[in-house]
């Protein structure tokens, strides 16, 4: 894969006075250790992560020996290194005097359809079938992208859909720990179904930029990641910010019940290549960057196999790089997500400027999920009427909806823009699962808020759910039923948010934290939770902190019913 020289690097640290390095002096045998793994790799401030995750997969955790031998190769501070290092759940750092942790990491998902579906259980029996077993440690983890396979484990690197006890045992006694490849459409099959076609017209100018973004603009598509801005208005805008300019796709997907990049990179990863090359040649950018989750370890081969072969046959490619996440939802956010291709932690930016003015390495970044730019090729083929015609109740467009939780049939559903939850339950989910009753849903992953049955008919699409204290965000649809507790829900969800605060302000990190353990008690205080509510939707930096109490609103405002001890004592507190 090409290497990418950033535009703009971090100085590297200064020597101390009179020569060597201050702080811990890493050993001789770490610091072979390191340069072997590192091998020719450049040692640039933007590729500590990557260089963290050779050290973590090969040795199973990070020693602070080995911390300092990295610092030292790549001419940084101990601290530096150490922040960032910590700052991630997926690195594990061993201190002196503290055993490694156990080399095979079983992980159970705990977040809302899995949940739902019997994880806390499936997690308690396998810790007790597990405890005398030293070399494997049993961990509960926030959603890991596989909502329609609920329960999930991860066994290593291989996932576990509708995990069972029997299942997982089986698969660690046969040593199945690699998530292998998914049959995606390759190279070749995509050019011989007229893939890359679009593209080679704007490269020769028989298709104008000016018109790929009108027909686009005209299509009504905008980001399908969840902030839904008109995407012929994000590369204009973008395009026209001075050069050079760079581009950043985001493919960490860590909102819980949101698994649709996953579903189309199992399937056509050209499709996506080719969109994202589309963009970044009308917006002219100089090199890409490519963020994905760490869950996804077996796409992770898929995109740098179908890029390398792009590669191989094209030679008028901008260089792409492709990074890894290291567990952190918080970079689900843009400039979050920015902050950890840079190599740093992954804490949100103030704004403005805004990521279009001063984003990756402090250029022009045009920023994107994968669904907007899988959609490019079909609408610049098809026409934007095509596009445009497919919504329903006055919506405009096509909506890839993750839909899971107490449905006969989970998964990506492609459906249009603006049906309902009852359309889709009925007409594309299968209808409720037997024995289960709709109760309420949530409309756009942990974030979006929660609705009751009585809602069911609202259209799912931007601007539609607003009113209602929701919003559609990536269209993460989770449907539960008679047989969960909203309020249950909610805590699930706050409690997810609390492990996923970066930290960075006191209104989401100490909020979150307030909110878990008060929602944790019998009887909740209400006006407390409100108050503290209220604080974090307008005090925090970012998104998460703004959106957390989004379940916990909509439990009380529309399931009363789980609430009414608290209602009585507020009713009877009244003047």
């Amino acid at each position: 894969m090409s290497s990418v020289i950033p535009i703009h690097v971090e100085g590297s640290r200064r020597p101390a006075k009179g020569g060597g390095l201050r702080g811990r002096q890493a050993s001789r045998s770490a610091l072979e250790t390191v340069r072997q793994l590192l091998g020719t790799a450049p040692r640039r401030r933007d590729l500590l992560i990557e260089h963290l995750h050779l050290i973590q997969d090969r040795h199973g955790h990070l020693s602070v020996d080995m911390l300092a031998a990295l610092a030292e190769e790549m001419k940084l501070s101990q601290a530096e290194v150490h922040e960032v290092a910590s700052f991630y759940h997926h690195f594990d750092i061993v201190y002196e005097g503290v055993a490694a942790p156990a080399p095979l990491s079983l992980r159970v998902c705990n977040s809302l359809s899995c949940s739902m579906a019997g994880s806390a259980g499936l997690s308690q029996s396998l810790r007790e079938l597990l405890a005398e077993q030293s070399g494997v440690r049993v961990i509960e983890v926030p959603c890991v992208g596989r909502c329609e396979q609920a329960p999930v484990v991860v066994l290593g690197q291989k996932p576990l859909g509708h995990a069972t006890v029997d299942q997982v045992m089986d698969s660690l006694k046969l040593g199945h720990t690699e998530d292998p490849l998914p049959a995606h459409q390759g190279l070749a099959d995509y050019l011989a179904q007229g893939g890359y076609r679009v593209l080679d017209e704007l490269l020769k100018g028989t298709r104008s930029i000016e018109a790929t973004l009108q027909t686009l603009s005209d299509s009504g598509l905008r980001g399908l990641g969840g902030a839904g801005f008109p995407l012929g208005r994000k590369w204009s805008i973008v395009r026209e910010q001075p050069a050079p300019r760079l581009m950043a796709v985001n493919i960490d997907e860590g909102e819980p019940g949101t698994f649709k990049d996953r579903y189309y990179l199992e399937r056509e990863p050209q499709r996506f290549l080719e969109g994202m090359l589309i963009a970044a040649h009308c917006v002219g950018v100089e090199a890409i960057y490519i963020y994905l989750r760490d869950e996804y370890h077996a796409l992770h081969q898929v995109l740098s196999k179908e890029i390398a072969a792009l590669q191989a046959v094209r030679t008028d490619l901008p260089p792409i790089e492709l990074r890894r996440g290291a567990g952190a939802y918080i970079c689900g956010e843009e400039s979050a997500m920015i902050e950890s291709i840079e190599g740093k932690r992954g804490w949100p930016r103030q704004r403005p400027p805004y990521v279009a003015e001063r984003g990756l390495f402090g250029r022009p970044t045009l920023q994107h999920n994968i669904e907007s730019l899988h959609w490019v090729r079909d609408i610049l083929e098809r026409g934007a009427d095509w596009f445009a015609s497919q919504g329903r109740h006055g919506r405009k467009g096509l909506r890839s909806f993750s839909l899971s939780g107490r449905v006969k049939k989970p998964g990506v559903h492609l459906a249009p823009a603006g049906i309902t939850l009852q359309e889709l339950v009925d007409e594309y989910g299968g209808g409720m699962a037997e024995g289960h009753q709709l109760y309420g849903y949530f409309p756009g992953g942990a974030s979006g808020g929660m609705l009751p049955a009585s809602l069911a008919n609202v259209p799912l699409d931007f601007d539609t759910l607003h009113a209602h204290g929701c919003f559609i965000g990536s269209a993460a649809v989770i449907v539960f039923s008679q047989q969960d507790s909203a309020r249950a829900l909610a805590l699930n969800a706050m409690a997810f948010f609390e492990h996923e605060s970066c930290g960075q302000c006191v209104p989401c990190r100490e909020g979150t934290q307030r909110a878990v353990e008060l929602m944790r008690q019998p009887v909740w205080d209400l006006p407390l939770l409100d108050d503290l509510s209220a604080v974090m939707s307008d005090a925090s930096i970012c998104g998460l902190g703004q959106a957390a109490p989004n379940p916990l609103r909509c439990a009380i405002r529309y399931f009363p019913q789980e609430f009414a001890q608290e209602l009585n004592t507020a009713e009877g507190q009244q003047p």
